[in-house]
């Protein structure tokens, strides 16, 4: 299915309005025709729900109390948020936004320019790149064109669309302040577009697009004080968007690619030492046996420049097209070794990071979903929790990494696995908490 919608109109109007009122000299030049084109493809999105929190409890209380005390307060409590989104099949009545505008939510309603109001259905989310498909059923819908964000240069105008604060549909505007940026820790995959048009609260989920009237982004996050904005606004691009949503589309998840290297940032040291002359692209420091990569010939010591034809500033960017471009694809990979540029091609095996209920691998981690992560570290992360359960008990919070067992080293379910298999009566659970390393002991 091809989600890159032809246009409401067959052309837009000149960027700045008629042609024949440009050479007026009574008028100004304006981006008002083509916003007015595009803006009722951006809609606003509210939402509602229970968030539920957690409070754990002194060990005093559990002391006084007895065993049967539970170790955390749990309470619920109603919440609602603001966000935006865009239309991009308007015969399917499908909505792009973000996930953490509508994760956890009961109900998700869509307004319109128009005033008209809509209950959404989620037809799916990505948690770990922020992105989530919604579905309304109207007629008479607009949806907006996606631009090729490959495309995209420093210093190329953007345009940002939005419903900050609750306010209503906004329009700023800026330039591409910079392409490619990672290591940001906002999502776990980021090839994000920076820009400083103005961003805020409410615009996440909205449109960032070009003079044309194009979709080159989504609005995601921004960097500042106070969550303020300071001109350091950050976008999902439009190509990831679409890779991912025809994935959402049709498997109803998303099914990443995997190349199966460990990597680093090239730098200038780096490219020197292996005989390369410029400053980017992706430094392989492992292969792993019987990968994806390993099967192409990509071995140590590669340095990654391209895919598909198309230039590679850094190993967080290929991380992040490679997990988006879907399990099973053909890509060219265009590498240097020993000075020299060479091609290969590589078929992605399916990334093994779907979530797995860790009740089957042992009682006390009941209530706990594991997968597999490589960042910050290699571990076992708590996807998610229920905040009820025995694994909640333990003091066990999503987002925590699992480094190791009984002092045992465990990089992915499959070591997690096996040091669970040897019955033990205390579980001693090396954890790694945002920066924090510390001990988790199950009795």
């Amino acid at each position: 299915m091809a989600l890159s919608a032809a246009p409401a109109q067959a052309a837009l109007p000149s960027l700045f309005g008629n042609s024949d009122n440009a050479t007026n000299n009574s008028e100004m030049p304006s981006l008002a025709p083509m916003i007015e084109q595009v803006t009722p493809a951006v809609v606003n999105i509210s939402v509602s729900g229970k968030k539920i929190t957690r409070q754990r409890l002194p060990e005093p209380f559990r002391f006084f109390f007895g065993p049967d005390m539970p170790a955390e307060q749990v309470q619920e409590q109603p919440f609602q948020a603001l966000g935006s989104g865009v239309i991009i099949d308007a015969k399917k009545g499908y909505v792009i936004t973000n996930a953490h505008v509508v994760h956890e939510a009961d109900e998700i309603k869509v307004s319109l320019k128009d005033g008209r109001e809509f209950k959404a259905k989620k037809i799916g989310e990505d948690k770990q790149s922020d992105i989530a498909l919604l579905q309304i059923k109207a007629d008479n819908l607009v949806q907006i064109q996606m631009a090729d964000s490959d495309k995209l240069r420093v210093g190329d105008y953007a345009i940002a669309i939005g419903n900050p604060f609750g306010l209503g549909q906004t329009v700023t505007s800026g330039i591409v302040s910079a392409l490619g940026r990672s290591g940001l820790n906002i999502e776990n995959f980021e090839n994000f577009i920076q820009t400083d048009a103005a961003i805020n609260s409410g615009n996440s989920g909205g449109a960032l697009i070009n003079f044309k009237g194009e979709l080159i982004g989504i609005n995601t996050a921004i960097l500042g004080p106070n969550g303020g904005n300071i001109g350091i606004g950050f976008a999902i691009p439009s190509n990831m968007v679409r890779d991912l949503t025809e994935q959402i589309v049709k498997f109803g998840e998303v099914r990443r690619g995997q190349l199966g290297i460990q990597g680093q940032e090239l730098t200038s040291d780096i490219a020197k030492t292996f005989g390369y002359d410029k400053q980017y692209g992706a430094f392989v420091n492992q292969v792993m046996p019987g990968s994806a990569a390993d099967k192409a010939g990509i071995k140590a010591g590669d340095i990654i420049v391209s895919i598909d034809g198309k230039e590679i500033r850094s190993f967080g960017e290929l991380r992040a097209k490679i997990a988006t471009m879907g399990a099973g694809k053909q890509v060219k990979l265009g590498l240097v070794r020993d000075g020299k540029l060479q091609e290969t091609t590589v078929t992605l095996k399916q990334a093994d990071d779907s979530d797995v209920r860790a009740d089957v691998l042992h009682p006390a981690l009941d209530g706990a979903k594991l997968s597999n992560v490589t960042e910050p570290v290699n571990g076992v992360e708590i996807s998610d929790i229920n905040p009820r359960s025995p694994a909640a008990a333990t003091g066990l919070q999503k987002g925590d990494i699992i480094l190791g067992i009984n002092r045992v080293r465990v990089n992915n379910l499959s070591e997690l696995a096996k040091v669970l298999k040897q019955k033990s009566d205390v579980l001693a659970l090396n954890i790694q908490r945002g920066e924090a390393s510390l001990y988790l002991v199950i009795r």
